[in-house]
């Protein structure tokens, strides 16, 4: 085919087209893409990286899996929330004051392939809901943690809580994480269960004789007391952990009967098991069921 000075010009006068088009859409990424820096101001923090080796650690003691949703609190970058979904398969949402770093965020989960997976909210943490998370990352100031803690507290237990370097004030985690001198935190919100219950399967018969236990509680903390077969006894291997209650007591032959139950509100239902080390003991099955006979403390 023969080709013509007409087709040449054409062909030049596109091709230059494209050019500028190629050189102004790069010039105008480069104008747009914002890099923060290492201790930069924000609302209440200044904003340093988190390293990648302690992101994944953190997830990991939080055992997140395809299962959760990850709320990131002061996403930055979204170093969080983007591992979160691709090395964890999680959902993830970050909430991130800085419009700039918000931006950037949701652009690197774009870039990592997450993009569907994984949304960066422009907004303040203390106005945000982030109660239907299964998992929440933070990393800020202690004060700006007991804050938070409040609200934290009131979410489904189970909830792990992970901090890079800050604590909780005195409500003391339970996994200390360490990752090349740098240190996190993880908790699991309990569940509320201060206070009077009245128990039903405890007696030594296993019938529906009720007992009466008291609990003591300072977050994952318990202790108490309960009277049962006309004894009152300090309960031994008290703890809850979520919704899982545990706890230990003699009975009225001096026998070490260990209790796991599940904590529903105002509700426990559950079963006498074998006592720690003793998992191939044999027990009869014997159910339990409380009612709260006080309000929570």
């Amino acid at each position: 085919m023969a080709v013509t000075k007409d087709f040449l010009r054409q062909y030049f006068v596109a091709s230059a087209c494209a050019l500028l088009l190629v050189i102004w859409g790069c010039s105008s990424y480069d104008n747009n893409f914002y890099k923060p820096l290492r201790g930069q101001s924000g609302k209440d923090v200044v904003w340093i990286a988190t390293q990648d080796a302690l992101v994944v650690k953190m997830l990991s003691a939080a055992q997140v899996t395809e299962q959760d949703l990850v709320y990131d609190l002061g996403a930055g970058d979204g170093i969080i929330p983007i591992t979160a979904a691709k090395q964890f398969g999680a959902r993830a949402i970050g909430i991130e004051y800085n419009e700039k770093l918000a931006t950037l965020a949701q652009a690197n989960a774009l870039r990592s392939g997450v993009g569907d997976r994984v949304k960066i909210i422009q907004g303040d943490i203390f106005v945000e809901d982030f109660s239907k998370a299964s998992v929440v990352t933070l990393y800020l100031l202690e004060e700006l943690n007991a804050k938070l803690r409040p609200q934290i507290l009131k979410m489904q237990p189970g909830t792990r809580v992970v901090s890079n370097t800050f604590s909780m004030g005195d409500w003391e985690p339970d996994q200390v994480i360490d990752s090349n001198g740098h240190t996190a935190y993880l908790w699991k919100v309990p569940a509320q269960v201060g206070g009077g219950w009245t128990v039903s399967g405890l007696a030594s018969d296993g019938k529906s004789h009720a007992s009466h236990i008291h609990f003591d509680q300072r977050y994952q903390r318990l202790s108490g007391t309960m009277t049962v077969d006309g004894k009152k006894q300090v309960l031994l291997g008290t703890r809850i952990e979520g919704n899982v209650l545990h706890f230990s007591f003699l009975n009225a032959q001096d026998e070490l009967k260990h209790v796991k139950a599940f904590v529903d509100n105002y509700q426990l239902t559950g079963e006498v098991v074998a006592p720690y080390g003793m998992v191939e003991l044999r027990l009869p099955t014997q159910k339990i069921t409380a009612l709260r006979s006080v309000n929570p403390q």
